[in-house]
């Protein structure tokens, strides 16, 4: 017996973009288009009308942006969080933070091909975590004062070992397993075994928020 397909809702104020987004879903078998909108607060109410597995969601909207939409849906304290995949693009990077700080699960450039849209849906929805390595180090150089804390504790007092410090920079640096084991020489297997390691010393969900960790801790320069 075949799983029940993932059911995605579409939140783009574009209808363009939206159109297009609509059509790559539908075409896939192991997916299907739950709802779509134009706006953060329809995505909410459609949310708990619809219940998706995954919601695909733009961050600048009218009302409603994306941002505090991803906040009531899977924000710190919400009950029955919802899987969000946020899609940006360049001038938007500013944005990418807040997302992830909002409960965002991943984020992917608007232009990015629909292979790498089907693949972020898919990763989203498993429960691990989608991060464009492009965009993750545009943040990187241009946003890592803002997002880095004043106040946040020196490197040395992350309860990390050594090596598991430079697996979390290119997690930051937004390295998939397959090129942080290249990187490191070692397995993608031992790469997982790290990266479990990390988020459970440090109490994280997820690689997002492995990423808004060493950021934080100015551990990416």
């Amino acid at each position: 017996m075949s799983a029940a397909p993932t059911r995605v809702l579409v939140c783009d104020d574009q209808m363009l973009i939206r159109t297009g987004l609509v059509t790559i879903i539908d075409a896939q078998p192991d997916m299907e288009v739950a709802g779509e909108c134009g706006d953060g607060r329809a995505a909410v109410d459609l949310c708990a009308e619809l219940r998706p597995d995954v919601v695909v969601m733009d961050i600048r909207m009218p009302g409603l942006d994306g941002i505090e939409a991803t906040r009531l849906l899977a924000g710190a304290g919400v009950a029955h969080p919802v899987k969000v995949l946020v899609v940006t693009t360049f001038n938007l990077d500013e944005y990418v933070y807040e997302a992830l700080r909002a409960g965002a699960g991943g984020f992917l450039l608007k232009d990015a091909p629909p292979d790498r849209l089907l693949l972020g849906i898919r990763t989203v929805a498993s429960g691990a975590a989608l991060l464009d390595p492009d965009v993750t180090r545009q943040l990187v150089g241009k946003y890592a004062a803002r997002i880095r804390p004043t106040d946040a504790g020196p490197a040395g007092d992350v309860p990390l070992t050594p090596r598991e410090l430079e697996v979390l920079r290119l997690i930051a640096d937004g390295r998939s397993n397959t090129e942080i084991a290249a990187a490191l020489l070692i397995s993608r297997e031992t790469v997982k075994t790290f990266v479990s390691r990390i988020l459970t010393k440090l109490g994280l969900r997820d690689r997002v928020q492995a990423v808004v960790y060493a950021y934080r801790h100015g551990l990416v320069t």
